[in-house]
């Protein structure tokens, strides 16, 4: 460790590097004494949450057995842990699954292809990003590195009449019995006319959720818990 003064500062700064992470920032001291015990503190600080003995870190493949027990353990919404499990699955078939990981960089991240859409690579580095937040928790690493995103499109399809029409026509065609038909056609039409969520809301409509006599739909369940709202119904959906 060193102290030392900048040009343009009064006050004295510190120096040093931990398992290969360097910190450097001004101590607010101008004397020496102080600057060193505050450069000191620090020092003592990152010592007691870093692990100074090297070791050696796995692969991401068999990190990935350690992130799985805390998913399936922690405090996670059931969506969140189908959406880690969905990414470390795309992640297998990557160049990384193989890197140690203290080997995986920003740069890495940036040439993981995965098949299909933008939306499906965010799936794989967001789960790597999380997955590496957590060694670096557990003092597998030093520090995560940095992993942008990829760019994602907006969806343009709306399910407007002739969408509604092509679904209807589809249905009629898979020679389903009537009640399925049926069913089926009541679907759509609550899908279209209440925008609710499939899984999160409209499959899980009960019928204490229904005022027949307001003509609402009582929204317990979404998203966030702002989401929880009354949806109106329109005569088809009546």
């Amino acid at each position: 460790m060193k102290l030392f003064k900048k040009p343009k500062s009064k006050f004295r700064w510190y120096d040093f590097s931990v398992r290969g992470r360097r910190y450097r920032a001004s101590t607010q001291e101008t004397k020496s004494v102080r600057a060193l015990q505050i450069a000191s503190l620090k020092l003592a600080s990152v010592m007691e949450s870093t692990d100074p003995l090297p070791t050696k870190p796995a692969v991401l493949q068999e990190f990935a057995d350690r992130f799985f027990d805390w998913v399936n353990g922690g405090r996670l919404e059931e969506k969140t842990r189908k959406f880690y499990r969905n990414g470390c699955r795309l992640l297998k078939s990557t160049s990384v699954a193989m890197l140690k990981v203290d080997q995986i960089t920003g740069d890495c991240a940036e040439q993981l292809k995965s098949p299909g859409s933008a939306a499906n690579a965010n799936c794989a580095l967001r789960t790597l990003r999380r997955m590496l937040h957590k060694a670096e928790e557990w003092k597998v690493i030093s520090h995560a590195p940095k992993i942008k995103m990829m760019k994602e499109h907006g969806r343009h399809l709306r399910l407007d009449d002739e969408a509604e029409r092509k679904l209807t026509m589809g249905a009629l065609a898979c020679n389903w019995c009537p009640r399925t038909r049926d069913l089926f056609r009541d679907i759509v039409i609550l899908m279209r006319d209440t925008g609710m969520r499939n899984e999160r809301e409209l499959f899980r409509m009960s019928i204490e959720n229904l005022d027949w006599q307001n003509r609402v739909i009582f929204v317990p369940d979404s998203k966030t818990a702002e989401r929880r709202r009354l949806v109106p119904m329109s005569g088809r959906v009546f």
